[in-house]
């Protein structure tokens, strides 16, 4: 059996794409550090995804080690039409229009924007952001097929450049015909984490769960001002969130997206909810071996602020030094977590327990392994939750996650401090429990002989979300 067991405790997601779409590449990239892959379903085709999910699956069965899987929807992404010459500049003051004329390609005083919806949710004085933010225009008239505009910020701008709106609630759900399908695909074939994208409020997560009936875990990808307007339901309704810094750099003034990722890390630690940091974490090491200082900071920022994991987009897609980035990316994590900083920053930021006996057991456990320096924690796991609750105490010591279902055992690649385990064996009574976790411990080298270790489980054993029983054993 390999024993891949990560000296961290934050996690890695790593993005698939043309750079790292063979076995060897994967496997070289889990031995790297990367617990979870996402799939990228704005690119490649179902089968393209399909021969990755594959591959993924043969270097879990390798290691012998669950690995999760992410697929990220693409969502209503808004994009304009095409130009006569493919491409246009505008100049600050002029005039530039958007309409529903298909058949005409643009030119510098107009172009298709082949969205009624949006038209329809305009007002004047709106601005509309094209091309990542860079061109600003300003609605000075509007109807159900058109919109007048002033060029605010000009530049050039090309065929089929996405358009975002910041200050406007788009009433249509974030899952598109094409998400709708992507979804059902991923569901069929078995992915363990499903991301939404330009979610605006909680009921956008109802929907996608009404959908998915729990065969798989939703991540709300907060990336609109509205969602962080909303965060707090957002929070309550996803299994877990994401820090889309892409998008909401666009939407947001850039300034203040720091704390507005700080605001959504605390929230989600607060409520034991996984957080992950994305976008641009190690941009540069798409064609340098090595990232700016600025990038090394960046990372080590969301690991300080607790977050469960951050994520690898281009770097590890398309970039030239995808394995480098994963290693780079696990030595600025190890480098944090050894920081005693680290440990009273984690402690400054611990939101107080519910009073729940789930949370009131895990609390009881992070106090217990402290003081009797604990080798590790074993947490006992059917549905996931006990390990969730574990880790949101974040302990000092290393959960091991023990679970007889395969698809929890890799929903919580993505979490906290876990180093998930698939038990083939159910267990039945309180010394079962204590000699199999005991035996874990040896097996994954997480306890010597003398040491101790906190067991936290819910009795009756295998009922989902019953979290109440801690016992303490010495090995």
């Amino acid at each position: 059996m390999h024993n891949s067991r990560r000296n961290r405790k934050a996690k890695i997601v790593a993005t698939l794409g043309p750079s790292s779409s063979d076995a060897t590449t994967i496997s070289e990239l889990f031995l790297a550090g990367a617990d979870v892959f996402r799939l990228n379903f704005s690119h490649g085709t179902h089968a393209d995804h399909k021969a990755l999910l594959e591959l993924i699956r043969q270097v879990e069965n390798t290691f012998e080690r669950p690995i999760g899987v992410l697929v990220d929807l693409q969502g209503p992404k808004l994009r304009i039409g095409t130009f006569t010459d493919g491409k246009v500049n505008l100049l600050a003051g002029a005039a530039f229009s958007l309409d529903l004329d298909i058949s005409t390609p643009g030119n510098k005083h107009r172009v298709e924007l082949p969205h009624p919806e949006v038209f329809r949710a305009l007002q004047v004085g709106t601005d509309l952001l094209l091309n990542d933010g860079c061109i600003r225009l300003r609605v000075v008239r509007h109807g159900n097929d058109f919109a007048e505009t002033t060029v605010i910020t000009g530049g050039q701008l090309s065929d089929n450049k996405g358009l975002n709106l910041p200050d406007v609630i788009l009433p249509f759900s974030p899952l598109t015909g094409k998400d709708r399908e992507d979804l059902e695909f991923a569901l069929h074939s078995g992915v363990d984490w499903v991301a939404l994208s330009f979610v605006q409020r909680p009921e956008d997560l109802y929907e996608i769960k009404r959908i998915v009936q729990g065969r798989a875990s939703i991540i709300a990808k907060i990336e609109k001002p509205a969602a962080v307007h909303s965060l707090g339901n957002i929070v309550e309704a996803a299994d877990a969130v994401m820090v889309a810094r892409g998008d909401l750099g666009v939407e947001i003034p850039a300034e203040e997206v720091p704390t507005i990722q700080k605001q959504i890390v605390r929230q989600c630690r607060a409520a034991g909810k996984p957080v992950i940091v994305a976008t641009q974490m190690l941009d540069s090491m798409i064609d340098s071996p090595m990232p700016t200082r600025a990038e090394a900071s960046d990372v080590a920022t969301a690991i300080y602020d607790g977050a469960d994991a951050v994520m690898l987009s281009g770097e590890s897609a398309v970039g030239k030094y995808p394995v480098q980035t994963v290693q780079m990316m696990n030595n600025i994590i190890q480098a944090v977590e050894n920081d005693e900083l680290y440990t009273s920053l984690l402690e400054a930021g611990h939101a107080p327990a519910q009073p729940a006996s789930p949370d009131a057991i895990c609390c009881a456990m992070r106090r217990a392994t402290t003081l009797l320096h604990a080798a590790a924690t074993v947490s006992y796991t059917s549905s996931g939750y006990t390990s969730l609750r574990a880790a949101r105490e974040r302990p000092d010591t290393p959960i091991l996650s023990l679970t007889h279902s395969l698809c929890t055992a890799r929903r919580m690649t993505l979490v906290w401090g876990v180093h998930s385990v698939h038990e083939e064996k159910d267990i039945e009574s309180v010394d079962e429990m204590t000699e199999h976790a005991i035996e874990a411990v040896r097996v994954y080298k997480f306890a010597e002989p003398g040491q101790y270790i906190a067991i936290v489980a819910g009795m009756p054993f295998g009922s989902a979300g019953t979290t109440n029983l801690m016992y303490i054993a010495q090995l």
